[in-house]
Protein backbone atom coordinates (compact mmCIF):
# COMPACT_ATOMS: atom_id res chain seq x y z
CA UNK A 1 0.00 0.00 0.00
CA UNK A 2 1.42 3.38 -0.88
CA UNK A 3 1.22 6.21 1.16
CA UNK A 4 -1.21 8.05 -0.58
CA UNK A 5 -3.34 4.97 -0.38
CA UNK A 6 -3.05 4.68 2.96
CA UNK A 7 -4.42 8.31 3.99
CA UNK A 8 -7.32 7.92 1.81
CA UNK A 9 -7.90 4.52 3.03
CA UNK A 10 -7.39 6.61 6.58
CA UNK A 11 -10.77 8.40 5.83
CA UNK A 12 -13.32 5.79 5.27
CA UNK A 13 -13.84 6.47 1.46
CA UNK A 14 -17.01 4.45 1.30
CA UNK A 15 -19.21 5.94 4.03
CA UNK A 16 -17.42 9.32 4.07
CA UNK A 17 -18.73 9.11 -0.15
CA UNK A 18 -21.85 8.36 0.76
CA UNK A 19 -22.20 10.48 3.37
CA UNK A 20 -20.90 13.75 1.32
CA UNK A 21 -22.79 12.50 -1.56
CA UNK A 22 -26.46 12.15 0.42
CA UNK A 23 -25.47 15.70 2.31
CA UNK A 24 -24.75 17.62 -0.96
CA UNK A 25 -28.44 15.92 -2.19
CA UNK A 26 -29.98 17.43 1.05
CA UNK A 27 -28.53 20.60 0.47
CA UNK A 28 -29.45 20.71 -3.00
CA UNK A 29 -33.23 20.03 -2.21
CA UNK A 30 -33.39 22.12 0.33
CA UNK A 31 -31.43 24.92 -1.43
CA UNK A 32 -33.98 24.34 -4.44
CA UNK A 33 -37.17 24.29 -2.08
CA UNK A 34 -36.30 27.74 -0.51
CA UNK A 35 -35.49 29.72 -3.80
CA UNK A 36 -32.63 31.86 -3.86
CA UNK A 37 -30.11 30.58 -1.48
CA UNK A 38 -26.49 31.47 -2.86
CA UNK A 39 -24.66 28.77 -4.75
CA UNK A 40 -21.37 29.17 -2.16
CA UNK A 41 -23.83 28.75 1.05
CA UNK A 42 -24.38 25.15 -0.93
CA UNK A 43 -20.58 24.18 -1.24
CA UNK A 44 -19.58 25.26 2.06
CA UNK A 45 -21.82 23.21 3.99
CA UNK A 46 -20.85 20.21 1.58
CA UNK A 47 -17.12 21.08 2.45
CA UNK A 48 -17.90 21.36 6.09
CA UNK A 49 -19.15 17.75 5.98
CA UNK A 50 -16.64 16.43 4.42
CA UNK A 51 -14.45 18.19 6.89
CA UNK A 52 -16.24 16.23 9.65
CA UNK A 53 -16.13 13.07 7.85
CA UNK A 54 -12.06 12.84 7.44
CA UNK A 55 -11.67 14.31 10.98
CA UNK A 56 -13.73 11.82 12.16
CA UNK A 57 -12.41 8.35 9.87
CA UNK A 58 -8.48 9.42 10.71
CA UNK A 59 -9.05 10.01 14.18
CA UNK A 60 -10.91 6.69 14.19
CA UNK A 61 -7.91 4.79 12.65
CA UNK A 62 -5.39 6.99 14.94
CA UNK A 63 -7.58 6.04 18.28
CA UNK A 64 -8.15 2.36 17.22
CA UNK A 65 -4.35 1.88 15.64
CA UNK A 66 -2.66 -0.75 18.71
CA UNK A 67 -6.66 -2.95 18.21
CA UNK A 68 -6.51 -3.07 14.52
CA UNK A 69 -2.69 -4.39 14.55
CA UNK A 70 -4.06 -7.22 16.44
CA UNK A 71 -6.62 -8.07 14.35
CA UNK A 72 -6.46 -6.02 11.24
CA UNK A 73 -2.68 -5.69 10.46
CA UNK A 74 -3.24 -4.68 6.57
CA UNK A 75 -5.00 -1.47 7.78
CA UNK A 76 -3.01 1.77 7.10
CA UNK A 77 -1.08 2.24 10.41
CA UNK A 78 -0.67 -1.04 11.30
CA UNK A 79 0.89 -1.69 7.61
CA UNK A 80 2.91 1.28 8.16
CA UNK A 81 1.50 2.59 4.89
CA UNK A 82 0.80 5.74 7.57
CA UNK A 83 2.29 6.65 10.09
CA UNK A 84 0.22 7.83 13.61
CA UNK A 85 1.38 11.52 13.53
CA UNK A 86 0.17 11.31 9.76
CA UNK A 87 -3.04 10.41 11.01
CA UNK A 88 -3.46 12.66 13.62
CA UNK A 89 -2.17 15.31 11.34
CA UNK A 90 -5.03 14.20 8.79
CA UNK A 91 -8.02 14.44 11.36
CA UNK A 92 -6.81 18.12 12.64
CA UNK A 93 -7.29 19.20 8.96
CA UNK A 94 -10.38 17.59 8.47
CA UNK A 95 -11.70 19.57 11.50
CA UNK A 96 -9.58 22.93 10.25
CA UNK A 97 -11.63 22.20 6.94
CA UNK A 98 -15.00 22.10 8.84
CA UNK A 99 -14.20 24.75 11.11
CA UNK A 100 -14.01 26.79 7.90
CA UNK A 101 -16.00 26.40 6.11
CA UNK A 102 -18.49 26.76 8.96
CA UNK A 103 -17.25 30.40 10.11
CA UNK A 104 -18.87 31.83 6.88
CA UNK A 105 -22.62 30.12 7.70
CA UNK A 106 -23.07 31.62 10.98
CA UNK A 107 -23.03 30.53 14.78
CA UNK A 108 -25.58 27.47 14.67
CA UNK A 109 -24.21 25.83 11.57
CA UNK A 110 -20.57 26.04 13.47
CA UNK A 111 -22.59 24.90 16.94
CA UNK A 112 -24.27 22.00 15.43
CA UNK A 113 -21.47 20.87 13.27
CA UNK A 114 -19.29 20.93 16.35
CA UNK A 115 -22.01 18.66 17.93
CA UNK A 116 -22.05 16.05 15.15
CA UNK A 117 -18.31 15.66 14.77
CA UNK A 118 -18.03 15.63 19.19
CA UNK A 119 -20.35 13.06 19.14
CA UNK A 120 -18.57 11.29 16.65
CA UNK A 121 -15.26 11.60 18.48
CA UNK A 122 -16.78 10.43 21.73
CA UNK A 123 -17.54 7.10 19.57
CA UNK A 124 -14.02 6.84 18.17
CA UNK A 125 -12.26 7.24 22.24
CA UNK A 126 -14.74 5.45 24.27
CA UNK A 127 -18.44 4.42 23.69
CA UNK A 128 -17.51 2.54 20.62
CA UNK A 129 -16.74 -0.64 23.33
CA UNK A 130 -19.36 -0.07 25.35
CA UNK A 131 -23.48 -0.71 25.31
CA UNK A 132 -24.34 2.84 24.27
CA UNK A 133 -22.53 1.98 21.00
CA UNK A 134 -25.15 3.27 18.92
CA UNK A 135 -26.05 6.58 20.77
CA UNK A 136 -23.80 8.64 18.65
CA UNK A 137 -24.66 7.42 15.40
CA UNK A 138 -28.46 8.34 16.92
CA UNK A 139 -26.68 12.05 17.98
CA UNK A 140 -24.58 12.50 15.04
CA UNK A 141 -26.90 11.81 12.12
CA UNK A 142 -29.94 12.77 13.82
CA UNK A 143 -28.29 16.07 13.88
CA UNK A 144 -26.97 15.60 10.04
CA UNK A 145 -30.29 17.26 8.38
CA UNK A 146 -30.09 19.97 10.89
CA UNK A 147 -26.78 20.66 10.47
CA UNK A 148 -27.50 21.55 6.61
CA UNK A 149 -30.47 22.98 6.77
CA UNK A 150 -29.10 25.84 9.27
CA UNK A 151 -25.98 25.91 6.88
CA UNK A 152 -28.42 26.77 3.51
CA UNK A 153 -30.56 29.03 5.66
CA UNK A 154 -33.65 27.71 5.86
CA UNK A 155 -35.65 26.87 9.06
CA UNK A 156 -34.94 24.00 11.33
CA UNK A 157 -38.17 22.52 11.59
CA UNK A 158 -38.00 21.85 7.42
CA UNK A 159 -36.15 18.38 8.31
CA UNK A 160 -37.21 18.25 11.50
CA UNK A 161 -39.13 15.03 10.83
CA UNK A 162 -35.90 13.89 8.37
CA UNK A 163 -33.71 14.20 11.63
CA UNK A 164 -36.27 11.28 13.22
CA UNK A 165 -35.75 9.13 10.21
CA UNK A 166 -31.97 9.51 9.62
CA UNK A 167 -30.94 9.03 13.38
CA UNK A 168 -32.31 5.32 13.99
CA UNK A 169 -31.33 5.07 10.34
CA UNK A 170 -27.98 5.46 10.66
CA UNK A 171 -28.30 3.00 14.37
CA UNK A 172 -29.16 0.34 11.95
CA UNK A 173 -26.35 0.97 9.72
CA UNK A 174 -23.92 0.76 12.52
CA UNK A 175 -25.55 -2.40 13.89
CA UNK A 176 -25.03 -3.58 10.49
CA UNK A 177 -21.84 -2.80 10.16
CA UNK A 178 -20.44 -4.12 13.66
CA UNK A 179 -21.92 -7.72 13.21
CA UNK A 180 -19.54 -7.83 10.17
CA UNK A 181 -16.70 -7.54 12.65
CA UNK A 182 -18.41 -9.13 15.23
CA UNK A 183 -15.17 -12.13 15.87
CA UNK A 184 -12.84 -9.31 15.77
CA UNK A 185 -14.79 -7.27 18.43
CA UNK A 186 -15.53 -10.12 20.51
CA UNK A 187 -11.65 -11.21 20.65
CA UNK A 188 -10.70 -8.01 21.69
CA UNK A 189 -12.96 -7.83 24.91
CA UNK A 190 -15.51 -5.13 22.92
CA UNK A 191 -18.41 -4.55 24.79
CA UNK A 192 -20.66 -2.73 22.29
CA UNK A 193 -24.13 -3.06 21.90
CA UNK A 194 -24.33 -5.80 19.25
CA UNK A 195 -21.76 -7.67 21.34
CA UNK A 196 -24.37 -7.35 24.57
CA UNK A 197 -27.38 -8.40 22.37
CA UNK A 198 -25.52 -10.88 20.24
CA UNK A 199 -25.64 -11.47 16.31
CA UNK A 200 -29.08 -12.80 16.00
CA UNK A 201 -30.89 -10.15 18.05
CA UNK A 202 -28.41 -7.21 16.34
CA UNK A 203 -29.41 -8.52 13.20
CA UNK A 204 -32.73 -8.62 13.83
CA UNK A 205 -32.95 -5.11 15.75
CA UNK A 206 -30.41 -3.78 12.65
CA UNK A 207 -33.38 -5.02 9.34
CA UNK A 208 -35.96 -3.43 12.23
CA UNK A 209 -34.85 -0.29 12.74
CA UNK A 210 -34.05 -0.05 8.38
CA UNK A 211 -37.18 -1.47 7.64
CA UNK A 212 -39.20 0.89 10.18
CA UNK A 213 -37.74 3.98 8.44
CA UNK A 214 -38.71 2.75 5.35
CA UNK A 215 -42.38 2.40 6.32
CA UNK A 216 -42.64 5.68 7.88
CA UNK A 217 -40.60 7.33 4.63
CA UNK A 218 -43.79 5.84 3.06
CA UNK A 219 -46.01 6.81 5.09
CA UNK A 220 -44.84 10.36 4.92
CA UNK A 221 -45.09 10.62 1.44
CA UNK A 222 -48.68 9.10 1.15
CA UNK A 223 -50.18 11.35 3.82
CA UNK A 224 -48.83 14.48 2.33
CA UNK A 225 -50.20 13.41 -0.70
CA UNK A 226 -46.48 13.25 -2.41
CA UNK A 227 -46.91 9.39 -3.40
CA UNK A 228 -46.35 9.20 -7.05
CA UNK A 229 -45.61 6.15 -9.47
CA UNK A 230 -41.84 7.08 -9.43
CA UNK A 231 -41.88 7.78 -5.40
CA UNK A 232 -43.73 4.64 -4.92
CA UNK A 233 -40.95 2.60 -6.95
CA UNK A 234 -37.92 4.15 -5.63
CA UNK A 235 -39.60 3.61 -2.00
CA UNK A 236 -39.95 -0.06 -3.24
CA UNK A 237 -36.55 -0.37 -4.50
CA UNK A 238 -35.13 0.65 -1.28
CA UNK A 239 -37.50 -1.53 0.68
CA UNK A 240 -36.77 -4.70 -1.53
CA UNK A 241 -32.88 -3.58 -0.54
CA UNK A 242 -33.63 -3.56 2.81
CA UNK A 243 -35.42 -6.50 2.98
CA UNK A 244 -33.35 -9.16 1.34
CA UNK A 245 -30.96 -8.02 4.37
CA UNK A 246 -32.11 -10.45 7.01
CA UNK A 247 -30.41 -12.74 5.25
CA UNK A 248 -26.79 -11.38 6.81
CA UNK A 249 -25.31 -8.39 7.77
CA UNK A 250 -23.09 -8.00 4.77
CA UNK A 251 -25.96 -7.86 2.69
CA UNK A 252 -28.08 -5.21 5.02
CA UNK A 253 -25.38 -3.00 4.48
CA UNK A 254 -25.38 -2.82 0.72
CA UNK A 255 -29.10 -2.92 0.66
CA UNK A 256 -28.60 -0.18 3.18
CA UNK A 257 -26.81 1.44 1.20
CA UNK A 258 -29.15 1.18 -1.94
CA UNK A 259 -32.01 2.07 0.04
CA UNK A 260 -30.46 5.63 1.15
CA UNK A 261 -29.66 6.69 -2.17
CA UNK A 262 -33.08 4.98 -3.55
CA UNK A 263 -34.81 7.27 -0.52
CA UNK A 264 -33.03 10.25 -1.21
CA UNK A 265 -34.39 10.28 -5.04
CA UNK A 266 -37.94 9.55 -4.00
CA UNK A 267 -37.64 12.49 -1.90
CA UNK A 268 -35.73 14.75 -4.63
CA UNK A 269 -38.45 13.61 -6.80
CA UNK A 270 -41.69 14.46 -4.73
CA UNK A 271 -39.72 17.62 -3.53
CA UNK A 272 -39.23 18.46 -7.29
Amino acid sequence: MTWLAGLVRLVHPAPTAAVTTLSAALALILAEQAGGVPGWRVLLIVVAVLGSQILTGAHNDFVDRARDARVQPTKPIPSRAVGSRAALRLAGAGGLLQLAASIPLGPLTLVLGAAASGSALGYNLWLSRTPASVVPYLVSFGLLPLWIAAGIGVDLERVAGASLLVGPFAAAAHLANTLRDFDADAALGSRSLVQVIGRRRGLALAWGLAMGVGIAVGLAFLLSGRLTPLTGLLGTVGMVAVAQGFAGPHRLWIGMLVAAVAWTAAWASASG
